[in-house]
């Protein structure tokens, strides 16, 4: 019978996508499986078991309905699997589903003063976060968190190897305007959850007729968000930092900044 192991679960978490852990808590009777036994189910399938059959049925519908939901992150189940289910067991279990939504990551492009502020601020607020510059002296580890990746390529390259998951938020920062636009040239078109650009109103409406020029879609580009961030009247680097850090929390939360 499949077993849940922690490296399913470890695998799970890695790929971005949100999953439902169910665990059965409590059993009477004769039963296919004890209390804790404990199955995984993402949008595509499942994995471990919770003892098959027409219990296992009901855990992962209601485990569906978690994952669609977006107000429900739990829910307790519990059946007899004779008068509820109709199984030839005369026991009862009581399962209890949590959906588990992995940290959201964030890709910074550029490593200068705002990056080196703004990271550990998204660290403290559980984003999953990786700094790409092509500098080595901005792309040095030492200058962040342990907690964060740091990738000292060109970060263009790096976006024609790598495509962004649509659960990725990512911000464009870097020292050069021409390397800015190739970015959120390259960035657009992907279905990420959030994509800021450092820069002021002028700066994007630049980038923008330029960007339409070479047929992007302009609903693609409508997803940017610049100037990024709350506007608390931001100076500093911190005080960017922080700006930003609102405006991130704010999308997390559904909320206008």
């Amino acid at each position: 019978m499949s077993t849940l192991r922690f490296a399913d679960l470890a695998a799970l978490e890695a790929s971005g996508r949100p999953f439902v852990l169910a665990t059965v808590v409590a059993t009477a009777g004769s039963t296919p499986r004890l209390a804790g036994a404990r199955m995984a189910v993402t949008a595509e399938g499942q994995v471990g078991t919770v003892g098959g059959g027409a219990f296992e049925h009901e855990v992962v519908r209601t485990a569906r309905t978690l994952l669609s939901s977006a107000d429900h992150r739990v829910a307790a189940l519990e059946v007899n699997l004779v008068r509820d289910l109709g199984m030839c067991c005369g026991g009862q279990m009581s399962a209890f589903l949590e959906r588990i939504d992995p940290p959201a990551r964030i890709w910074i492009f550029g490593g200068g003063h705002v990056a080196a502020a703004l990271a550990p601020v998204l660290v403290g607020l559980d984003f999953q976060v990786i700094v790409v510059d092509e500098r080595a002296e901005w792309a040095d580890p030492a200058r962040f968190p342990a907690a964060v990746t740091v990738r000292d390529t060109d970060p263009q390259d790096l976006l024609r190897r790598e495509s962004p998951r649509p659960t990725d938020h990512a911000l464009v920062v870097t020292h050069d305007h021409g390397l800015d636009e190739t970015l959120i040239r390259l960035l657009a078109p992907h279905p990420l959850a959030w994509l800021g650009l450092v820069g002021s109103r002028g700066k994007w409406a630049r980038f923008r007729r330029r960007l339409e020029a070479r047929d992007l879609d302009p609903a693609a580009l409508d997803r940017v968000r610049c100037p990024v961030g709350a506007d608390i009247g931001a100076v500093t680097p911190a005080e960017i930092a922080v700006s930003i850090a609102a405006d991130l929390v704010a999308h997390r939360h559904k909320v206008s900044p």
